[in-house]
């Protein structure tokens, strides 16, 4: 895609496929789950044509970077030592960093872990709390499965194998058109038994316009080649990072500029709680160096790839002030 670079770098005991275009400061780019670096495929082009040097991998597990079997390396340190040594393989201190759903929890890791690495932040669609925050008397999966029940996806991902059971037994390019086109509110919910219709009961025959069928036919195959372990594992370790972070708790983010994007239909923006959590002050709170909300009106959980572009101005209007 219009003379995007890619290389294999190996780093912190694995090899990661990097993605970059540009010259000049370093911007990271994080993709979530069931993503790659191809999420970012707009923001490259247009980062890049503004003077930067945009920097997308696909991440631990992820398209064509190593997906390591133990499921115990995939824990938020050997996520974010991943991206600590991709920083310093790209031979600079500090980068600007933006990041969506998975991604933005390693972004938000990332600014409480080595806040020296990071310029500023973008983060799309996760705000800092829902992950992190340590509740002392119950763990994450015990909170999301009593406000959620089994079905609840995160629960539902737990077990080794049967997710990537249920999965399989769907055609792959339906499944990821499922995902990418939901409009449904609220937590993402699976159907009791197999996948079904996942996330989307209405998937549409037609793809919208901000999502081709050369995307799709991208996703799928990287897909099919690497398959779904890898990105359940992050969900899988959910735990045992609330164990991990212990020492951090109660420490928000206070050396990293912020800003937050996020679309008004946005699964995790219309989760109970989410907005009042966002807009009355407990997310300023956690990040007293947020600086800016935005909602993009009508926009749902990818925004960095259904209303690319408006990220990708978002994105200049923040980064250029430092």
């Amino acid at each position: 895609m219009e003379n995007i670079l890619h290389r294999m770098v190996e780093l912190n005991g694995i090899n990661m496929h990097v993605a970059e275009k540009g010259e000049g400061p370093v911007v990271l780019f994080l993709h979530g789950f069931p993503e790659l670096w191809y999420s970012w495929r707009h923001q490259i082009l247009h980062l890049s044509s503004l003077g930067y040097r945009a920097v997308a991998p696909d991440l631990r597990g992820y398209g064509d970077t190593d997906a390591p079997a133990p499921l115990t390396t995939y824990t938020c340190f050997h996520l974010v030592g991943d991206i600590v040594a991709l920083i310093d393989s790209l031979g600079v201190d500090k980068v600007f960093l933006v990041a969506h759903d998975w991604g933005a929890i390693l972004g938000w890791y990332l600014c409480l872990f080595r806040p020296d690495r990071v310029k500023a932040y973008v983060a799309l669609s996760v705000p800092f709390r829902p992950f992190l925050g340590r509740n002392p008397q119950q763990k994450t999966l015990d909170i999301f499965h009593a406000l959620y029940g089994d079905d609840y996806y995160i629960c539902r991902f737990q077990e080794p194998g049967k997710m990537e059971a249920e999965l399989g037994r769907v055609d792959t390019a339906y499944l990821m058109k499922n995902m990418f086109t939901t409009r449904q509110t609220g937590p993402p919910i699976f159907p009791k038994g197999e996948y079904g219709t996942g996330f989307n009961p209405h998937t549409p025959d037609t793809l919208p316009s901000w999502l081709t069928q050369q995307d799709l036919d991208y996703y799928v195959t990287k897909v099919e080649r690497s398959g779904f372990t890898g990105g359940l594992n992050y969900y899988r370790n959910l735990n045992i990072n609330w164990e991990l972070t212990a020492p951090w708790t109660g420490v928000g983010i206070e050396n990293v500029p912020v800003k937050f994007i996020t679309g008004s239909v946005d699964l995790v923006y219309t989760s109970p709680g989410m907005k009042e959590y966002i807009h009355n002050g407990g997310f300023k709170k956690d990040v007293p160096t947020l600086e800016e909300v935005v909602v993009q009106e009508g926009v749902g959980h990818f925004n960095n790839q259904e209303a690319a572009h408006d990220v990708a101005n978002h994105i200049y209007d923040f980064i250029k002030k430092f």
